[in-house]
């Protein structure tokens, strides 16, 4: 655990973008999904004190196929064209799973997403990564507290 923790925050696990762009776009989305997972997780529990239960119920509302495919529709012209490239690999790959709870156009998005995410993670971009997983939340919570989700206050 202790070198893992020191990985992430050194450059060691820093590739080239000949390396990153050589890689499976579902490969950079497993790890794409993790970071994002992670961070969400972090930030509800910097947000309030609640139930595991219920940062467990928040959070599907940011990790869910939909969330992800509208964050990353949004963002989309404020993605650079190498950048936008990447989410179309990650969204074109067959995935050997069909999603249960999401539409299919969703959650191929969802995968560029993530792709993205574990593109720039691998590419040592890190400002970059936590500025979209940032505007990615923000989006979220406007979509959120519209349909009655997370509210500022917390309930």
């Amino acid at each position: 655990m202790d070198d893992f923790l020191k990985n992430m925050q050194s450059d060691s696990n820093i590739k080239s973008e000949t390396e990153v762009k050589m890689m499976s776009p579902l490969v950079l989305a497993y790890i794409g999904d993790a970071i994002y997972e992670m961070f969400i997780r972090d930030y509800l529990i910097n947000k309030d004190t609640i139930s595991v239960n219920k940062y467990h119920k928040r959070a599907t509302g940011y990790v869910k196929a939909k969330a992800q495919a509208d964050a990353v529709h949004a963002l989309e012209s404020e993605l650079t064209e190498a950048e936008w490239t990447i989410v179309k690999r990650g969204r074109n790959q067959k995935s050997a799973t069909v999603p249960k709870n999401a539409n299919l156009t969703d959650y191929k998005y969802a995968t560029g997403f993530e792709a993205l995410l574990g593109y720039l993670f691998y590419t040592g971009e890190y400002k970059r990564l936590s500025l979209i997983m940032n505007k990615a939340v923000e989006i979220t919570n406007k979509e959120l507290n519209f349909k009655g989700g997370v509210t500022k206050d917390g309930k």
